[in-house]
């Protein structure tokens, strides 16, 4: 079972990445200025409908929210949708490049 701690760290996280503060996410999802600031700190959690608002927010699913494993899953699924639009060999080129950067 996921505790509070691990989703805040996780809209922290991905807020962070996306280089804006809480209080202009909050404020863009239409919510009072410290809206993200209580998740963050414990002081509250989203409703169900809030939590896709922030999903959308970040252009994410749900699944990909709770994928701790994956930094950024934003750029991940724009990575793999362009790389689905190449030929097999460049594909094969790609996940090279990618290997020999993971080294």
């Amino acid at each position: 079972m996921m505790e509070d701690n691990e989703f805040a760290a996780r809209l922290t996280q991905l807020r962070q990445i996306k280089g804006v503060s809480a209080r202009d996410m909050s404020l863009s999802l239409g919510q009072s200025e410290s809206y993200i600031n209580k998740i963050e700190n414990h002081k509250a959690m989203p409703s169900m409908t809030g939590f896709f608002y922030i999903c959308d927010y970040f252009g994410i699913t749900p699944k990909e929210f709770f994928d701790f494993g994956i930094d950024s899953p934003k750029l991940s699924s724009e990575i793999i949708a362009e790389i689905q639009k190449l030929s097999y060999e460049k594909s094969v080129h790609i996940l090279e490049v990618i290997k020999d950067l993971n080294k």
